[in-house]
C-alpha cells in the first residue's frame, strides 16, 4: 500500500522546461507476487539462473498496447518523436511502435503520427555517478521543435533520466517526456516518475524481455528474477 500511495503522490511530474503532466498510474506488482517457472516456458540454456518470473511475456505485450492507447490519446494530432534508448529499451521500443502502428492503420491522419531515433546513455562508470550523462547515437540537432517522448526499459535510480532530459530540452525540443515499461521501487530512487510506466516492480534485479545482467538473458522474453546461480555464473562467462 505504501508503494502505491508513493506512485499516487507523484501522479504530477513536472519537467525543468515547465511541462506540467498528469503521470497515468502504472500497474503495481506487489512484493511478494511472482509466477512458477515450471507453469511458462524459460530457455533451456537459462535453467537454475533465475528465480522466479514477475511479469510473464503475454501481461508485457498487454500492457504495452493500453500504454500505446494512453499514449496516442494524450498527444491527440501531433507528431511523437520517439527517442529510444539502447540496449535495453529496444524490446519494448519495437513493441510499442507494433501497439501504435494498428491505432494508425485504421485512422485517417493527415499527419505523421510518428517518427524515431536511437541513443545509448552512460551516467555510471562502474556503480558510481559521473555526475554527467554521455549521449551516443541519434541526431539531437534534429530535436528542436518535436514533442520527444524516451522509451527507456527501467527507471531504476532516476538519475540517468534526470541527467538526460535538460541536454534533451537544451536541444529546443518543444517538449520532453519518458515511458518506461518499469519502474523500481528503491530506497535508492531520486524521486523521478515517468508519465507513462507500465509496472512498478519491487526492488529485486530483474533480467529477460532484453533487460540484461553482463549481456546476457536479453534473449528471454519474461522478465524474471536472477537467481543467485546465475549472478554467479554469467559473472564468471564475463571473465572468460
Amino acid at each position: 500500500m505504501m508503494a502505491v500511495e508513493q506512485d499516487r503522490r507523484a501522479r504530477n511530474v513536472r519537467l525543468a522546461s515547465g511541462d506540467a503532466f498528469s503521470r497515468r498510474d502504472p500497474f503495481v506488482i506487489g512484493d511478494q507476487l511472482s509466477f512458477p517457472l515450471d507453469m511458462f516456458s524459460v530457455p533451456h540454456h537459462y535453467k537454475g539462473d533465475v528465480k522466479e518470473i514477475m511479469i510473464p511475456h503475454g501481461l508485457v505485450i498487454d500492457r504495452i498496447q493500453k500504454l500505446a492507447k494512453d499514449i496516442r490519446h494524450d498527444y491527440a494530432d501531433t507528431t511523437i518523436h520517439l527517442l529510444c534508448v539502447l540496449k535495453g529499451g529496444s524490446a519494448y521500443f519495437q513493441d510499442l511502435i507494433t501497439a501504435l502502428r494498428r491505432f494508425h492503420d485504421h485512422a485517417d491522419h493527415s499527419y505523421v503520427p510518428f517518427t524515431f531515433d536511437f541513443i545509448k546513455v552512460k551516467s555510471y562508470k562502474g556503480v558510481s555517478s559521473t555526475g554527467s550523462v554521455q549521449i551516443t547515437g541519434g541526431d539531437l540537432a534534429a530535436l528542436e521543435g518535436k514533442n520527444v517522448l524516451v522509451v527507456e526499459d527501467i527507471i531504476d535510480t532516476g538519475l540517468t533520466m534526470e541527467s538526460l532530459l535538460p541536454v534533451l530540452e537544451a536541444r529546443g525540443a518543444n517538449s520532453v517526456r519518458v515511458t518506461s515499461l518499469l519502474e523500481k521501487r528503491t530506497e535508492l530512487s531520486s524521486g523521478f516518475r515517468g508519465h507513462y510506466v507500465g509496472f512498478s516492480i519491487p526492488d529485486k534485479f530483474v533480467v529477460g524481455y532484453c533487460l540484461d545482467f553482463n549481456e546476457f538473458f536479453r534473449d528471454m522474453d519474461h522478465i524474471c528474477v536472477i537467481s543467485d546461480r546465475g549472478i554467479e555464473r554469467f559473472t564468471e562467462e564475463t571473465r572468460g
